[in-house]
């Protein structure tokens, strides 16, 4: 399966992503597609919206201290539910769709997500720094809103100019 990044201003990224029902080979297929590209594209997680795909899935794979993300470190979560969060941090975000674009953003510390695997068996996952911040940022990729949503009007507006001068250059760069 091949499978593409939709990237910033596509208005598919805005698509509010459907409860996976069906726990099929097509669900694992797009599974298995979407953990190399992540991994290729050096991004720690990716929601199937990002590749055309409006369903609740995402993967997740947090580097290790050396910067390796070991297979076995792979997380599949299917119709994530946040059922608890607690404390507040920032983090420096990037994302795949929104590409060479980073800005701090405030997100919770602790919490703990209900959700399913790929065969459709029930998890909860506790999950505090990166993963924590890696998580809701990918579920708020489920419900059609990106990072840069969360940014000041001032800075949302210093973002546009920046994105729209970037993408220029990469059209006359082509």
């Amino acid at each position: 399966m091949k499978l593409n990044i939709v990237e910033y201003p596509d208005k598919k990224l805005r698509e509010k992503s459907k409860e996976v029902k069906i726990f099929d080979a097509s669900l694992h297929k797009l599974l298995d597609a979407m953990n190399p590209l992540m991994i290729n594209t050096n991004g720690i997680g990716l929601a199937a919206i990002q590749v055309a795909h409006p369903v609740r899935a995402l993967v997740l794979n947090i580097p290790d201290e050396e910067g390796e993300q070991a297979p076995e470190n792979l997380l599949e979560i299917i119709n994530p539910v946040m059922t608890d969060k607690s404390g507040s941090t920032s983090y420096q975000e990037g994302c795949l769709s929104v590409p060479k674009f980073y800005e701090d953003i405030k997100r919770y510390e602790n919490v703990v997500v209900n959700y399913q695997d790929r065969h459709g068996n029930t998890k909860t996952l506790e999950a505090d720094g990166l993963l924590a911040i890696a998580i809701q940022h990918e579920m708020d990729h489920l419900e059609g809103i990106l990072f840069i949503d969360k940014l000041s009007y001032a800075r949302r507006k210093k973002f546009e100019k920046e994105y729209k001068r970037m993408q220029k250059e990469r059209k006359h760069s082509k």
